[in-house]
């Protein structure tokens, strides 16, 4: 019996660009969202938002083609598409003024937010973040890519298949990958259009933005595992703070949860007497 693939009993949903997009929230304090990456769910944060909780106002959503929200009627997914709808969320939760970390593809619609909603923010934080033209696809996104393959992933995926692009996203030493994690990916990508729509997300022509990276004025976190390629938000961004692990893959916040929350509390709560723009 599946237990990821239906809401639990702490889900909440709310329709938001016509999307019933499902997310959760827990704790007091401060607003901080928290934007998994592609492939992923709501869950890849579950650690990190229990100990966020504690000080934080912590909102978590599954985004569009991905979790318990499931696919776009439209298959729009591109980044400034997920950018308006992770703002229009926040509008409709009444929320107007937050903290936002993103992993991966969540930390690429963060910038993305941050260079868009400059007002709306309190903090960045970026967890392996993407954007950059030069950063290296991984291998499931590419074979997303072959068109003959195409039309069969979007029937069926594996599970040895996304057990092995798991244990390829985390570090050599890392025991993260078991039988529950992935579990809980292949059943939350069996639900009915998240196949399609992870092959229409990897085929999807992104903009490239990068060469305005540099606009960002917020107080800013880079938190990057030291093998990760491509990132060069320190060096963009003025200002911005930069944490390396050592031994990290791209999971950090489900690797490394501890490193990965007492990182960003300590950052957000150094960082509330700095002005934002």
């Amino acid at each position: 019996m599946s237990i990821w693939s239906e809401p639990q009993p702490d889900s909440r949903f709310v329709v938001v660009d016509g999307l019933r997009i499902h997310y959760k929230r827990d704790g007091q304090g401060p607003a901080l969202v928290l934007l998994h990456g592609s492939a992923s769910s709501l869950q890849h944060f579950d650690r990190a938002a229990g100990l966020l909780s504690e000080s934080f106002d912590v909102i978590r959503p599954d985004l569009p083609g991905f979790g318990l929200t499931g696919p776009r009627k439209d298959r729009d997914y591109r980044i400034p598409t997920y950018t308006a709808t992770v703002a229009d969320l926040l509008e409709a939760l009444e929320v107007p003024r937050y903290a936002l970390a993103g992993n991966s593809l969540g930390g690429n619609i963060a910038w993305n937010l941050a260079l868009d909603h400059p007002e709306r923010l309190t903090g960045l934080v970026l967890v392996n973040a993407t954007g950059y033209p030069e950063k290296a696809t991984p291998a499931g996104m590419r074979l997303t890519r072959n068109p003959l393959l195409r039309p069969v992933l979007r029937r069926v995926m594996p599970r040895g298949a996304i057990e092995r692009n798991l244990r390829s996203a985390v570090g050599p030493g890392s025991a993260v990958v078991d039988d529950a994690m992935v579990d809980r990916a292949y059943e939350l990508m069996s639900r009915p259009g998240n196949r399609s729509a992870f092959v229409d997300f990897c085929n999807t022509d992104q903009p490239d933005r990068s060469a305005q990276i540099s606009r960002i004025a917020l107080p800013t976190l880079v938190l990057r595992s030291a093998s990760i390629d491509g990132q060069h938000f320190t060096r963009d961004i003025r200002g911005a703070k930069e944490l390396v692990h050592p031994h990290g893959g791209h999971l950090l916040p489900e690797e490394e949860p501890h490193w990965v929350a007492d990182a960003i509390a300590t950052f957000l709560g150094s960082s509330a007497g700095t002005p934002t723009y």
